[in-house]
């Protein structure tokens, strides 16, 4: 056996002490000696991880470029596209699910040199995030003035919302065309690809926001400037990987085959897709819940709660990037049949995960008089940002741990279903109850209600350690070409 098979005699070490902050036994995570020593698996990760992560944080700099430069003219414009953006949010939660499931089963084929199946799973996410577009375009174009009021109880932050979803409502429409195309590239070898051309999108909306939120050419269009500038970087991150996808080494989606529905592999995915819709409707929901509990607390708290939620969103980066790797390269290994493989990364990207967790918190704190003394904020929401970033800095150690745990390594064996439990409880439970009776019966100071929003990923942590512990993750999902044959009843697809 090589030096990365987990089986042998060589006994096992336990986690970091960094589990310890939340009084989990040291038993609950294993992995064998020589994390950072054994080079395969960390160069694999890197070259997954540092795209990824560099993707995600270009745009989530969307988001924080959109915060500046309206913070810069108005606080009203920034709280208001804040709580606008929240539709996109839900839209992208969705979108995230079809291309989450498209990605589980994805990887496991392409790990297997199942390459024809790898394109019939771009064709149904293709079918399915282009109705989902469609959807989502419609209720913000005709309708954008109802969808704000579900954020805000302020006339002005409803109208200024408003105005800016009629403008980014045609954006929508085409966001899921092309996350298809670069998920896709992520798990068939082209990560850095996909990061590319998310990163020159992200940098033309940025550059695009100085010119038409300040009137760098033109009069100064304030929010709808932002609005403009997202809906024509998304015009042309769309063509990009549009373009990309025709590469002689890229995975296209099968025209001739682009409507044709394969049973079995529908099955499949639906059966990886609903738990992860059901989850990611419950954690996208009740996060726009949490924002609309701070946005009808007063436009300081929605200010204050603007900024933090950026930051948030930046530091999330790094360790989304490591779920999403971790999760393709487990994935891989399971897809090959390498089970045993496929624990031990898991294992290893468990401790990893605790170690970011702790990392984004000390630089959170760091960061704090940094980002409270940048942006234009009232006395008020400038002591509320500070409370609510030192709040977040602990939670981010949480966060951490369940994201890589939960929507990497378990989603990686097709363990979809403890996410949508973990949230019913721990958010919907008791976090998002929490904060209700806390604003608006109790009416608890602004501090103690954001501490109530984060108590859904301290919550999930026990169950968390005691669900990977069982190692029930661990599962092959791919089908024989037999299989595959006895499904469709003789019509004839065959992996090649």
């Amino acid at each position: 056996m090589g030096e990365n098979s987990p089986t042998g005699s060589e006994p096992f070490v336990r986690l970091a002490p960094a589990v310890f902050v939340f009084g989990m036994p040291r038993r609950v995570f294993h992995m064998k000696p020589g994390l950072f020593k054994d080079k395969v698996f960390l160069k694999k990760l890197a070259a997954l991880t540092l795209p990824i992560a560099f993707q995600s944080f270009m745009l989530a700099s969307v988001a924080a470029g959109d915060a500046v430069m309206l913070g810069r003219v108005e606080q009203n414009a920034m709280s208001a596209v804040s709580l606008a953006t929240q539709i996109q949010f839900v839209q992208n939660m969705v979108l995230t699910t079809v291309t989450g499931a498209g990605t589980i089963l994805g990887a496991q084929y392409w790990g297997k040199g199942d390459r024809r199946t790898v394109e019939d799973i771009f064709s149904l996410i293709l079918r399915v995030n282009g109705l989902v577009s469609l959807l989502f375009f419609t209720g913000c174009f005709f309708f954008p003035s109802v969808l704000m009021r579900l954020y805000a109880g302020d006339a002005e932050l409803i109208g200024i919302g408003a105005s800016y979803l009629r403008i980014a409502s045609w954006s929508y429409l085409l966001t899921g065309i092309s996350q298809c195309c670069l998920s896709i590239m992520k798990i068939t070898g082209h990560a850095a690809r996909s990061a590319w051309i998310s990163a020159g999108a992200v940098v033309l909306n940025i550059g695009l926001n100085a010119v038409f939120i300040f009137g760098l050419v033109g009069p100064a269009m304030g929010a709808d400037g932002a609005a403009l500038a997202t809906l024509i970087s998304r015009i042309v991150e769309l063509i990009w990987a549009a373009v990309s996808t025709m590469e002689r080494d890229f995975v296209k989606p099968p025209f001739e085959r682009l409507f044709r529905r394969i049973g079995w592999l529908t099955r499949d995915f639906w059966k990886c897709a609903l738990p992860i819709l059901g989850a990611s409707l419950m954690w996208g929901i009740g996060f726009t819940a949490y924002t609309a509990v701070m946005g009808h607390l007063g436009p300081d708290p929605a200010a204050a709660n603007s900024i933090a939620s950026v930051v948030r969103d930046l530091m999330c980066c790094f360790c989304n990037g490591v779920a999403s790797a971790g999760g393709i390269l487990v994935g891989n290994e399971l897809g090959r049949g390498n089970l045993e493989l496929g624990r031990l990364y898991g294992d290893r990207l468990a401790v990893l995960s605790a170690l970011i967790g702790l990392f984004s918190c000390a630089v959170i704190l760091c960061l704090t008089p940094l980002v409270v003394r940048f942006v234009i904020l009232t006395d008020e929401a400038r002591r509320m940002l500070t409370g609510i970033m030192v709040i977040m800095a602990v939670y981010m150690v949480a966060r951490c741990i369940c994201t890589v745990v939960i929507n990497g390594i378990f989603a990686a064996g097709g363990d979809t279903l403890f996410d949508m439990y973990s949230l019913a409880v721990a958010m919907w439970g008791i976090a998002l109850p929490t904060a209700f009776l806390g604003a608006f019966v109790f009416h608890w100071p602004v501090l103690m209600v954001y501490a109530c929003t984060c108590l859904d990923e301290l919550g999930k942590l026990p169950w968390v350690f005691a669900h990977f512990a069982r190692h029930k993750w661990v599962r092959d999902l791919t089908r024989s070409e037999a299989e595959m044959a006895e499904e469709d009843s003789g019509k004839g697809h065959a992996s090649k």
